[in-house]
């Protein structure tokens, strides 16, 4: 009797889920946890707020409201009765966009470099969309295809039809893209050949891939240029010698494939000893334990540093201007000291096209990479 009625006054059912009090959770919570925790951050933040507040106005009243979007020469940005203080001239980005794109590759055959653009976002999109059937295949097109596709668009084949375009004309964005894109891609490979040769026990091996980082490593990427630009040449036969922008193509990539061994070296280090003996363990020969063990694991570890040096090397890329070559960088240069747009706030306009470029390339990258990252934390939570 006394059982039953206790058990009356158990609850039967799961008690109502209530929402966490407001001072602990949702957005003021959030706020106390991150931009309030103590008298610093509190400083901080008002410090932080109070420049948005005041910097943010002033920007976009300058590239955006006062901005000039419209005209054919420097009268339009010049102040006037109508804009006494007028803002970002656009217009001349606007006028002098296709040459920031294609440099002086003729205007007829634009459309080999539009194609080109499209190939590369397609070859970019099938390798970065994880999900997508067939990647292997994704891997041939990017890897093989494409860049075979890449040259018979953008050189030119006269045999099948397609003129000739030296690269000289080649300027811009295209030369931006070829040389960053070049660089990333041969990069990663070669440095994980270097690290791994860093790490190999035959003297030969090891001490040439010590050597050759460690030099490349200790000199300014500008000197690399430079070499390659005034050295390469010496190597060769005259009628053997590459183009500029060859020169510079190799340059970078011996550049940045130097720092990328450094970063895979630092992921092969992370992975636990455990794995290699459970590997040798196994019975796997040393290049398939490698391939299938312990490089995906380091990969996985250095991602970040692995995007970090991406994004340098995209932004490294403006150098090239130094030994005569027309990037994105040269061109606005080239274009802002025109006497026909000679305005105060020319140069200002063209800096910031030029930064606004950059940060969405870099900034698309290190979103990808932390989305990868995530997703490949999550698996390995599993």
């Amino acid at each position: 009797m006394t059982a039953t009625a206790n058990t009356a006054y158990l609850r039967t059912t799961p008690a109502e889920r209530l929402p966490p009090p407001a001072a602990h959770g949702g957005l003021v919570g959030w706020l106390r946890a991150n931009l309030f925790s103590s008298l610093g951050n509190t400083v901080l933040t008002l410090i932080c707020v109070g420049f948005i507040a005041w910097a943010v106005p002033q920007l976009l009243r300058f590239f955006v409201f006062d901005a000039v979007w419209s005209g054919a020469d420097r009268d339009a940005c010049l102040a006037s009765p109508a804009n006494p203080e007028p803002g970002a001239c656009w217009a001349f980005v606007r006028v002098w966009f296709s040459y920031f794109v294609y440099g002086f590759y003729p205007y007829g055959l634009r459309w080999r470099v539009d194609l080109f653009f499209v190939a590369l976002a397609f070859g970019i999109a099938w390798l970065a969309w994880l999900s997508a059937p067939r990647r292997d295949i994704g891997a041939v097109y990017f890897f093989i295809v494409l860049p075979i596709l890449s040259y018979v668009l953008l050189s030119g084949v006269p045999l099948i039809g397609l003129a000739s375009v030296p690269t000289s004309l080649w300027g811009g964005i295209l030369v931006t893209i070829v040389v960053a894109t070049v660089g990333i891609v041969v990069s990663l490979p070669l440095g994980i050949f270097l690290a791994l040769g860093r790490r190999s026990k035959i003297p030969v091996v090891k001490l040439f891939a010590v050597t050759f980082i460690e030099f490349v490593r200790g000199v300014p990427l500008i000197t690399v240029l430079f070499m390659a630009s005034v050295m390469l040449p010496l190597f060769v036969p005259e009628r053997f010698a590459p183009e500029k922008l060859v020169r510079a193509l190799i340059g970078v990539a011996l550049f940045a494939s130097a720092y990328m061994a450094e970063v895979v070296r630092g992921g092969l280090a992370a992975v636990p000893r455990g794995q290699y003996e459970a590997a040798q363990a196994l019975g796997l020969p040393h290049w398939r334990m490698m391939a299938l063990i312990i490089l995906p694991q380091a990969l996985r570890v250095t991602l970040p540093n692995i995007v970090n040096t991406f994004i340098a090397l995209f932004k490294d890329t403006s150098l090239v201007f130094a030994v005569g070559i027309f990037d994105f960088l040269r061109t606005i240069e080239a274009a802002r000291v025109d006497p026909r747009w000679a305005t105060p706030v020319t140069s200002v306009t063209g800096y910031a096209f030029a930064a606004l470029f950059y940060f969405i390339c870099c900034y698309g990258m290190s979103s990808y990479a932390r989305g990868v990252e995530s997703r490949l934390a999550r698996a390995h939570r599993r």
